[in-house]
């Protein structure tokens, strides 16, 4: 059976997920999901993720929801396709998984916030609150100096290969990328070449492909 993605497509959370796919040459379909009439939050993709969020995914008779549940499930189970996305020995997974851990409540809940106001509601004709873009670029440029400390050390985030921790980035700095924030990623030599690095990358080009479409 095909593996299945339901989500919009211009989700972060759903990019993280494609980037995934993309990098392990697998092949899947794409259902979208009509979060302004909020399908989401109906049958039958409640029946998919009970707590009504994107992505839900399948692959055969799994289920799954969470995108970087879905992403370490992609990952391992398809270890022997296409870029290996995941460190080869103890040590060295451990360190990915604090940089993983480290994206999910450090960066992301930030970083989303800055794309929210600077990305999300423009698009949809609402005031961007310029308080908190303050408060939050103020607060993303300490964890980027933490990261800037880290890729002084070593290329990418878990190592010296791109790993699962680098990836979950790529969407929310893509869109980033767009806004007055890039100054702050472009203002740490190091953060400004890994970000180059992600979004270069020829599976998250694959991936902006079907966001365009």
């Amino acid at each position: 059976m095909a593996i299945k993605v339901h989500g919009p497509v211009m989700s972060p959370a759903v990019m993280r997920v494609v980037a995934t796919l993309k990098e392990k040459e697998l092949d899947f379909e794409l259902l979208p999901v009509n979060m302004q009439t909020g399908d989401h939050k109906k049958e039958p993709f409640i029946s998919l993720n009970p707590f009504g969020q994107v992505p839900a995914f399948e692959d055969g008779d799994l289920k799954l929801f969470e995108s970087r549940a879905i992403t370490q499930y992609i990952a391992h189970t398809y270890a022997d396709k296409g870029n290996q996305l995941l460190a080869n020995e103890t040590k060295k997974m451990a360190i990915m998984s604090v940089w993983m851990e480290v994206e999910s409540t450090k960066f992301d809940p930030i970083a989303s916030k800055l794309s929210f106001e600077l990305v999300v509601k423009p698009m949809l004709g609402m005031v961007t609150d310029d308080a908190a873009v303050t408060e939050n670029e103020e607060k993303l440029g300490k964890i980027l100096d933490v990261y800037e400390s880290r890729l002084k050390d070593s290329k990418y985030l878990g190592g010296e290969s791109f790993t699962l921790a680098d990836l979950h980035h790529a969407p929310v700095v893509h869109y980033l990328m767009g806004t007055k924030v890039k100054s702050l990623f472009d203002a740490r030599p190091h953060v400004k070449d890994w970000c180059a690095d992600i979004l270069a990358r020829p599976a998250w080009s694959k991936a902006l492909e079907l966001h365009k479409q």
